[in-house]
């Protein structure tokens, strides 16, 4: 019986981290972002991933407090995708989940691969505002 509990209570905490993520990645409205002189930053997940969840909610504390308290992050957008759509992935050349990529002036300036440190992904978005 207590077993059964472990399982359910995994099956809920799984099913919870998979909600919170939704693809709002849009082309028209990534190039948009870029034209304006925005940073632009794009996180990629899949479904049932915990190091996915951990680094948007990182992002959505970012983006929700506007940053740091010597920097704030405004003139900033953020984009999400489901690394499975193959369209978005490729056309971001993005080949696994957990992938950070911030793009400045139309050009990538930083990619990381399953980074879900705080204080790196807060340092990411400090210097691609100074760049």
């Amino acid at each position: 019986m207590k077993k059964f509990f472990i399982l359910i209570f995994c099956l809920f905490t799984l099913n919870a981290i998979a909600l919170d993520k939704e693809t709002t990645f849009d082309k028209r409205l990534f190039d948009k972002a870029q034209s304006e002189g925005k940073v632009v930053i794009v996180s990629s997940w899949i479904k049932y991933c915990s190091s996915c969840a951990g680094q948007m909610k990182i992002l959505k504390t970012a983006k929700k407090d506007g940053g740091l308290s010597d920097i704030k992050f405004d003139n900033i957008e953020y984009f999400a995708f489901d690394v499975t759509n193959k369209e978005i992935a490729n056309l971001l050349k993005v080949q696994f989940q957990t992938t950070l990529l911030i793009f400045k002036d139309n050009k990538e300036i930083y990619r990381s691969v399953g980074e879900t440190t705080e204080d790196l992904i807060y340092e990411a978005i400090k210097s691609s505002i100074k760049i």
